[in-house]
Parts: structure tokens; sequence; C-alpha cells
């Protein structure tokens, strides 16, 4: 009895805070008007958001690039297929590797800097002096960082997967001395924007909005002490890198699956 107890109740803890976090992305949409009218405002987080994270994500997607190049050269060479390298390393970046794992490196730096700051302007009461001031700080605040993310997201999955395609094209034509206009004459032959591209852009998007929900709304309902910011900043990488696995799981289902 005490096991169903146990499970019951942490199944009812999962469902209220799934609908806490719905409920908050419907007062970001409410209140998105301000992230639109004040440009300057959003471009400062897509700063913040994005471009600071540009540099891991670039060198992540060149090693990444490297070690496909590599492990994929010795095992298309036993059948004879090194020609193929580029199409397959552009195919697994496209669809898995450079959405998911750009999204996972953007919530460890971007996703759990939204959270300090918003906990830390909590900490320090300044959501509730925009209260008294009459200023929404999910307006105010959270609404910019979350577009930004969004925004965001598919440009870094983008520098990931050019990275990794050139850390390929590096140790394959550079390093092991493949024909380069085979390398990437297989590549543009054989990759489909509608099939690879477009549906990379598209978990992207995705995971963007599932990394920086949860970042914003940890960092707004978190506890207002350095214990709690820091407890929240975890809780946003770790549930942020399960639900990008579990979302890239529902969305390979329905788009690479016959």
């Amino acid at each position: 009895m005490n096991f169903f107890r146990t499970l019951g109740a942490k199944i009812l803890n999962f469902l209220q805070a799934l609908g806490s976090v719905c409920l908050f992305l419907l007062q970001i949409l409410a209140h998105s008007g301000t992230a639109v009218t004040r440009f300057r405002l959003s471009i400062r987080q897509i700063y913040f958001a994005g471009v600071l994270s540009v540099l891991i994500i670039a060198v992540s997607g060149l090693f990444v690039g490297m070690v496909l190049g590599l492990q994929g050269y010795t095992q298309l060479v036993k059948f004879k297929s090194a020609d193929m390298l580029g199409f397959m390393v552009a195919a697994s970046l496209l669809r898995e590797l450079g959405p998911v794992l750009a999204a996972i490196l953007f919530a460890s730096s971007a996703g759990g800097a939204m959270t300090s700051e918003i906990g830390l302007m909590k900490t320090t009461e300044q959501l509730e002096a925009m209260n008294v001031m009459a200023v929404n700080p999910v307006a105010r605040v959270v609404a910019p960082r979350f577009w930004a993310g969004v925004f965001s997201m598919p440009l870094l999955a983008s520098i990931f997967n050019v990275a990794g395609v050139y850390g390929a094209w590096l140790v394959g034509v550079q390093w092991l001395g493949l024909d380069s206009g085979i390398f990437w004459s297989n590549m543009q032959n054989n990759i489909s924007f509608g099939y690879d591209i477009l549906n990379g852009l598209i978990k992207s998007v995705c995971f963007g909005v599932a990394v920086t929900l949860i970042a914003v709304h940890q960092g707004f309902h978190s506890v207002p002490t350095s214990e709690g910011i820091l407890r929240a900043s975890t809780r946003t990488v770790v549930s942020s890198a399960l639900t990008v696995l579990a979302i890239d799981f529902i969305l390979t289902a329905f788009m690479f699956t016959e």
C-alpha cells in the first residue's frame, strides 16, 4: 500500500507541475505584446540567450562532427561505401543530433542563466516592486526572455549542424583523404529540404519552447533564497534534458517513421 500511495503522490505532483507550466505558458502568451512593442528589450535578451551561446554551440558541433566523421568512416569502409560519409553525417546531425544536443547545451548555459536571473530578481523583490508600480512582471521580465529563447534555438541548432558538417569534412577529406567533391555532392543529392532540414528545424523550435518555458517557470516560481535559486537552476537543466529527449522521441515517431 505504501508503494501505491507513493506512486500516486508522485503522479499527482507531476500532473500538478505540468498544469502549472501550461497555465504559465498561457500567461506568457497573453502578455507577449511587450516583447513585440519593446523590440530593444527583446533584442537584448536574444543577445544574452543566443549570441553568448554561439561559441559553446559551434565548438561542440565541430567536435561532434569530427567524431561522427571518424566513426562513420571506419564503419563505411567495411561496406566499401566511404563516399557516403557526407550524407551520413549530415543526416545524423540534421535529423537528431543537431537539434537535441544544441537544446541540451542551450539549457545548460542560457536556460540555467535565465532561471538564476529571474530567481535573483525574485529574491531581491524586484518582481514585487514591479507589481507595486503596476508593471506586470510576466510581460516585462518573462515574455521577452521566453521569445528570445524560442527565436534563438533554431539558429543555434543550424550553427551546430554547420559546424558538425565542417568537422566531418575536416576528418574525412583533410585527414582521411576522401574526395571533397564526392563528399559534398553525395550530401547535396541525398539530403532533402522537407524531410531532413525542415523537420530538424521544427524539432529545434519545439525544443526551444520547452527549454525556455521550463527555465523561466523555474526562475519565476523559485524559493527566494540562494539555495532555492540553486535548486531551481539544477531542476531547469535536468528537466530540460529529459523533456528534450521525450519530445524528440515523439517527434521522431511522427516525422521519420512510415
